[in-house]
């Protein structure tokens, strides 16, 4: 008895559709994608963000700024820290004093004398006594002046030279802060530029990763509208008809399947083995 079997078909036009896509994704996959094009890339370090760099790691400046004045403190306590604050006309000043002083003391023996020349003793001892006592006296006050003067020197010198210590040392802790400050403004905004640059580099590597993966797209965007067109296109149906074996077939088929035993049996007795 004959066998029908009915096998449902697709149009012809959707079969074409699927060719295409099919040749159209051989040619698409032939070839590696360019992923060196749309590779992630690293923005560099902004001129702003080098010159924090070079003034941080620079010695005197972001390292070790403070020491130059601390090295100024040290001698400024040290013990002729006074020197550089000793007024170079102190001595002229002294000299004009004790001039002064002397012409007054001159003054004082000639009173002396007069006095001696009023009451009658001039030349005689009592003038004489009075005189050296004067003089010793004068002598003292002269020598007392001077060292009060060389003092006074000293002491608004060694004052001086205790602000500036103390000057140095604030300069010591204020300074680093300041460099910090421009080491800190200037990576800010190195780093503000520096995104920027990242943020043009990122939108150029996205805008290459879509123009390599736009063909598949697009090819995606046509399978599923082909796979839309075909669930929806009316089906063609083919039949087959397949005869029943005649007489002579059937026959000739035992036939072979008998030679088949037959022939196992003697490779069998011949001891081949089918393993």
């Amino acid at each position: 008895m004959a066998v029908q079997q009915t096998q449902a078909l697709p149009p012809q036009y959707v079969e074409d559709l699927q060719k295409d896509l099919g040749t159209q994704l051989t040619a698409l996959t032939a070839a590696p994608l360019a992923t060196d094009k749309f590779a992630p890339t690293v923005a560099g370090l902004d001129q702003a963000q080098q010159d924090a760099y070079t003034m941080a790691t620079t010695q005197g400046q972001g390292i070790g700024a403070f020491q130059p004045y601390i090295t100024q403190a040290e001698a400024y306590s040290g013990p002729q820290g006074y020197q550089p604050f000793m007024s170079p006309y102190q001595q002229d000043v002294i000299d004009a004093t004790l001039a002064e002083y002397d012409q007054q003391a001159a003054a004082g023996l000639a009173g002396i004398g007069q006095q001696a020349a009023m009451s009658g003793n001039l030349g005689g001892g009592r003038e004489g006594v009075m005189r050296a006592q004067y003089q010793n006296k004068s002598d003292m006050n002269r020598a007392l002046l001077q060292s009060g003067l060389l003092q006074q020197g000293f002491t608004q010198a060694n004052q001086l030279a205790n602000q500036a210590f103390g000057q140095q040392q604030s300069l010591a802790q204020q300074v680093p802060g300041l460099y910090g400050q421009d080491i800190g403004t200037l990576g800010s905004a190195g780093a503000i530029q520096q995104a920027q640059e990242q943020a043009g580099l990122d939108a150029i590597r996205e805008r290459n990763r879509l123009r390599a993966y736009e063909p598949y797209e697009r090819l995606g965007f046509q399978q599923t509208g082909v796979a839309s067109i075909a669930s929806g296109a009316p089906g063609q149906y083919q039949s087959m008809v397949t005869p029943n074996p005649t007489p002579l077939q059937n026959a000739l088929g035992i036939a072979g399947v008998a030679g088949g035993l037959m022939t196992g049996y003697g490779d069998f007795l011949k001891g081949k083995s089918y393993a």
